[in-house]
């Protein structure tokens, strides 16, 4: 009689994506952007973007009210501007941004036999080129809604994945491949205090390049801390 070997569990490598991945935060760099190629008033539009960045990062942004703001300019322009508009983006923001530390990190998972995703807060539109970019191809990002004829609204469809967010759609993910946390072994890698519900959540929660506030919980918690991009006195 032959015993089968026992199956070995599945192993998600979980990432967040700006200034973890990236040393930049793609949402507010893209705002950045559509200014430099006159999309956007720079003194209205650069306030605004500040005060909404120093929300995040305080923890109390209204997620929806950050869409709307941030996706006008792609609305009004059209599909085709705005594709041609993030290419101009990928090739003058993010791929010099892409470096060879945290491409090392994702390809070492794949490598392992790692599933890999990349879960961010910022909006679809945004991140799924630079998912692309870092070989990722599953993301798990705030998904736009469509109008009837497939363009962007300006809404949010379904879940964002921000804070608490990011554990239910990982929860609807697993769910669809027909699994439960209990039967992975996940690691997330996060810089952002936003995140603590998802790395509290995970089998090996690592703060990565973490903001000062994470950084301290991290030491408290004896999470690992990896400072992927600039070592760390």
């Amino acid at each position: 009689m032959t015993v089968a070997a026992p199956q070995s569990r599945p192993r998600l490598a979980l990432f967040d994506l700006d200034h973890t991945l990236l040393p930049l935060d793609s949402d507010y760099e893209w705002g950045v952007f559509t200014t430099r190629i006159g999309w956007t008033d720079p003194v209205e539009f650069g306030r605004r973007n500040d005060e909404f960045y120093a929300h995040y990062q305080a923890g109390t942004l209204d997620v929806h009210d950050y869409v709307r703001f941030a996706t006008q300019a792609v609305r009004e322009r059209g599909p085709e501007a705005a594709a041609a508009a993030h290419a101009q983006f990928m090739r003058e923001v993010i791929a010099p941004a892409l470096r060879p530390e945290a491409l090392a990190l994702v390809r070492e998972h794949q490598a392992a036999g790692d599933q890999v995703l990349i879960v961010t807060a910022t909006n679809e539109f945004v991140t799924r080129p630079i998912a692309q970019a870092f070989g990722v191809e599953t993301l798990l990002a705030v998904e736009l809604e469509r109008d009837a004829g497939g363009w962007i609204t300006g809404e949010i469809h379904g879940t964002p994945t921000m804070r608490e967010g990011k554990v239910r759609r990982m929860e609807q993910w697993l769910a669809a491949q027909g699994l439960g946390w209990e039967q992975v072994d996940s690691t997330f890698y996060s810089d952002s205090m936003n995140d603590v519900p998802l790395l509290e959540r995970v089998d090996l929660p690592v703060a990565t390049n973490p903001d000062p506030r994470l950084r301290a919980l991290a030491q408290q918690r004896q999470w690992r801390i990896l400072d992927l991009f600039t070592a760390h006195p």
